[in-house]
């Protein structure tokens, strides 16, 4: 039960950062989008494009990462390669998320909404993927 709990979680991660993937590499022309993301005006958005481009793909990469990890996790039975590597592998992307959501409220104070929304889903799904 834990198992399929972790890994709806680890889902549901991977669902926001492809959402996130979507806002930062093909919607960030749209004010509505780079004003989320504080961006005061049209000319630092065009500025920061190519970085939010790059940081989407980012989010994408660990998406597909949790993604494949849930796949392979369910596809093995228990110990089998297949299982372990799963298991691994959303383990290494939740991580990556919530520490990216750490490093996020390094950046400022005005982030921590933004790290809460980036971080929650991958610790919760962490935490009960290491006792699954």
């Amino acid at each position: 039960m834990i198992a399929i709990i972790a890994t709806v979680f680890a889902a549901l991660a991977a669902l926001l950062h492809v959402y996130i993937f979507v806002m930062e590499s093909v919607q960030w022309a749209r004010p509505v989008i780079w004003r989320r993301f504080g961006v005061p005006d049209q000319a630092a958005a065009d500025i920061v494009r190519p970085m939010a481009y790059n940081q989407g793909f980012y989010n994408l990469f660990l998406a597909i990462g949790a993604t494949l990890g849930i796949v392979l996790f369910w596809a093995g039975a228990p110990e089998t390669v297949a299982e372990v590597a799963g298991r691994t592998l959303i383990l290494f992307t939740l991580g990556s998320m919530a520490a990216a959501a750490l490093v996020l409220i390094t950046t400022g104070r005005k982030y921590l909404r933004a790290a809460l929304t980036q971080g929650t889903l991958p610790i919760i799904g962490f935490v009960l993927m290491l006792f699954a």
